[in-house]
Formats: structure tokens, sequence, C-alpha cells
């Protein structure tokens, strides 16, 4: 019998049968399950009054690919336009880790972040580019999310979020035009300190069977720490 990487993960999982339900409109049975933890670390550093740069830093644990799979690295510029409106531009190099085979691959990408109450849009493109193989994916990923406020503390509630991912082209080296996955979380977001905040929650993506491969649905801890050197409104915040 496999032996998980990530025993601690599976009781946890066993507490969110109902959200599971709710947050993840998927078939019922998925072909491939796997259990994962996702870290990631963002930046956030003011460069003028209406400027900041994030930069990045994701790193992805899975049984089946045997531990660290995907690692990636990055940062986006964002420029305010509006107090509620933020256009980004940014990069992202991508690695591949273990018995996740795939080429690593450098992303540009541009998004537009906008934020209504406590409703909080990303309008983000991909243009994915392999650098030993030529050809240009793209990928178009919205994104939708509800924050919460719960009691007197500031910065602290809960969270639900849905990402959609539609690819507009194929690739040669394996992008296949169509929709390709969601990916919903439900979560706390918990200040630390000062310019510090953490978002920790479930995550449940689900990959559609495509060109021939099966159906998988991941169940992931996601952890997001967030360092806020910057007076400029963090996306997720709630004004």
């Amino acid at each position: 019998m496999r032996r998980s990487l990530l025993p601690r993960l599976r009781h946890p999982f066993g507490l969110f049968p109902a959200a599971v339900g709710l947050c993840a409109a998927q078939p019922a049975l998925a072909q491939q399950q796997d259990e994962q933890l996702w870290l990631q670390l963002n930046t956030n550093v003011k460069l003028t009054k209406k400027a900041r740069i994030t930069l990045e830093q994701i790193a992805r644990f899975g049984d089946r690919p045997g531990g660290l799979f995907q690692t990636e690295f990055g940062a986006v510029l964002g420029y305010r336009v509006a107090d509620n409106v933020e256009l980004g531009f940014g990069y992202r190099r991508v690695g591949f880790h273990n018995r996740n085979t795939a080429d690593d691959e450098d992303r540009i990408r541009q998004q537009i972040v906008a934020t209504f109450g406590r409703v909080f849009t990303r309008f983000r493109v991909d243009e994915r580019f392999h650098t030993q193989q030529s050809g240009v994916g793209i990928r178009i990923r919205p994104l939708l999310r509800y924050n919460l406020p719960i009691g007197e503390r500031k910065g602290f509630g809960l969270f639900a979020s849905h990402e959609s991912f539609f690819l507009p082209n194929s690739t040669h080296w394996g992008q296949r035009s169509g929709y390709e996955r969601m990916r919903n979380i439900i979560g706390v977001t918990v200040p630390l300190g000062r310019a510090i905040s953490a978002d920790m929650g479930y995550l449940n993506q689900y990959r559609l069977a495509r060109g021939g491969s099966s159906a998988q649905m991941d169940h992931a801890l996601t952890i997001q720490l967030t360092l806020n050197f910057s007076d400029l409104v963090a996306p997720h915040a709630d004004d």
C-alpha cells in the first residue's frame, strides 16, 4: 500500500465533506486523486504612491509526484489606476521536479485586479513559453473571491474563492485548447503582525479528462504568507 507523504493532512480533509461539495462543482468520482501541500510567500514593496512590486515564491508537494513537484519564482509590477483597481504585469519561472516530468517553462502575465467591498476579482492572462520548444500557450484565468470579516480583530476573517482556467489555443509541446481546470479554496485569513498576514485553507483542484489523459482531483492544504511593505491595498484586503 502506498504510504502518504502528507499523513497529517488526511484528518483535516475529513472535517470538510460538506464544504468540498459546495465549493467543488466537479463530477463525483475522479479517476485520479492526490493529497498535496501548497506553500506561497508574497512580498509587496512600495515603489511610488501608485506603484508596487510583488515578489512571489511558490513550492508545491504531492503524494503521487513523490514530494516536491513544482516551484515558481517571479514578480508582478502593479500600478493603481483607481482606488479599487490595479493593473499588473509580471514574469514567473516555473520548475517541475520528481515524477512531474513536464519541461520547465517561463510565463509572462498581465492582470486586472479590482475590489468591490468584500468581493475581490482578478482577470489574468498567461503566456507560457518552453525554452526547448517553439510555440506560445495562452491561458486565461478569471478569479472571484469573497472575504467575510470575523470578530473585532482587523484583518481576521473567512474567505472563499473560485478560479477557472481557459486555454484558447493548442501547442505541439502539450497545451490543448478548451476549459482545462477549476480551482476552489475555502479558508481563513489571520493577521500575524502589522505587515504580515496568512491565508490558510482547503484547496480543491479538478482537471478535466482531456487529450487521452485521466481526470484528476487534488486535495491540498494551502498556506500563503504575505509581507506587505506597502501602503497600497493588498489584493484580498477588505475595505
